[in-house]
């Protein structure tokens, strides 16, 4: 059938993408909890990360189903950045949904997050692994049926007494990480670019332990 028939009954319009469209297609998940008393707590630097990635590159965030969403574009890749709206508990849930909504390969997944057993500002990616009792990537785990995922974690220490555990990844920076923040955020936001633009295994590389 001849392009100009197929246009017109319809049949030109692309539903499918194709496997090379796929592989320039990212899902990037910043960790964390919604509403403002959250906004500045250890817990939502996978949120804080996106935050800033967004406002360095001048796009902003859409309220949608089961999370906020903005789309970055570079060097031919997209990135559709995800801030779940589930809560921590419950992230795999909006993970699962956009994976399948965008078509998107599990292997263009990168799930942003805070990291007690890392000193703080520590960038560690990983291709696999536990959960390390973090329930964000607990639930992560339980929706897509595997360790095998890929995962930025954000050093931020463990500098609390005993049974304030709670109260720590819930408590907002104090003065001298906050001091650092900056520096730590922009190279954040470097190793997620570099994870689209040159994969996974260059990016460890390159940062891990940076």
């Amino acid at each position: 059938m001849c392009k100009f028939f197929k246009e017109w009954l319809g049949l030109g319009n692309k539903t499918e993408l194709t496997e090379e469209e796929k592989m320039k297609k990212f899902l990037i998940v910043g960790l964390g909890n919604i509403g403002d008393k959250y906004t500045n707590t250890r817990h939502n630097i996978g949120f804080k990360i996106l935050d800033f990635l967004a406002d360095e590159n001048s796009i902003t965030f859409e309220t949608a189903k089961l999370g906020d969403i903005a789309t970055l574009k570079i060097k031919g890749r997209t990135l559709i950045l995800l801030k779940p709206s589930t809560f921590m508990n419950l992230s795999g849930k909006a993970i699962k949904y956009w994976l399948e909504k965008e078509k998107i390969p599990q292997e263009n997944l990168l799930v942003v997050t805070d990291d007690l057993n890392l000193p703080f500002g520590a960038l560690r990616l990983k291709t696999k692994g536990s959960d390390g009792g973090h329930n964000g990537l607990k639930d992560t785990q339980n929706k897509l049926q595997t360790t095998k995922y890929n995962r930025f974690r954000f050093g931020i220490s463990n500098e609390f007494s005993k049974g304030r555990q709670v109260d720590y990844v819930l408590g907002e920076w104090n003065a001298e990480e906050n001091a650092k923040l900056k520096e730590r955020l922009l190279k954040s936001a470097e190793l997620v670019k570099s994870f689209a633009l040159a994969g996974i295994n260059n990016t460890m590389n390159q940062f891990n332990g940076k």
